[in-house]
């Protein structure tokens, strides 16, 4: 198993006034339920958790103290949640941005970058080949793309990510 920072408070911490020990105590009560709740719910997604449980305490500071010892759970996971979603979507549009990049390519040492992508797609799994073929080289919009799939907007979504991830993986190597 990984190495993982523990759940304990660098020692700097330890001199902090009183808003910062009870920051402090929701941290030791509750950081491995994080953890866990979060590597559950984001099982298969390409997300940073230990950045996100990190992030998530720098944020609860910004709550009165009350707030957040009222439902700490709750406040945790719906501020680590949000933060997770915010990273995934920069991860979507800096895939994108890859993607993208293809309409700028010029002459002999792009070509071998095109062949790279086309393999690249190709090599997909077919549910994301589909999705990715028809956001890229349609005019559908992912609703459509949903409602001729026969499965959800969010899905959808999920799956040009997958795509656009791998792609970019693959024409990287």
């Amino acid at each position: 198993m990984p190495d993982r920072p523990s759940c304990s408070m660098p020692p700097e911490a330890h001199q902090a006034s009183a808003a910062q020990s009870g920051l402090e105590l929701l941290y030791r009560n509750h950081c491995e339920w994080l953890r866990r709740a979060l590597r559950y719910r984001l099982r298969g997604a390409n997300i940073e958790i230990e950045d996100v449980v990190q992030d998530t305490y720098v944020r609860i500071t910004r709550y009165d103290s009350s707030k957040a010892q009222h439902k700490p759970k709750a406040l945790l996971l719906r501020i680590a949640l949000n933060l997770a979603r915010d990273q995934f979507r920069r991860q979507s549009r800096q895939a994108a941005n890859d993607v993208c990049a293809l309409e700028n390519v010029s002459e002999e040492g792009d070509q071998e970058y095109l062949l790279a992508l086309k393999e690249a797609i190709l090599g997909l799994p077919p549910d994301l080949q589909k999705v990715f073929l028809l956001a890229r080289f349609t005019p559908l919009s992912n609703a459509q793309i949903a409602k001729q799939l026969g499965v959800s907007v969010k899905t959808v979504e999920y799956r040009m990510h997958q795509a656009m991830m791998l792609c970019s993986q693959r024409v990287e190597r």
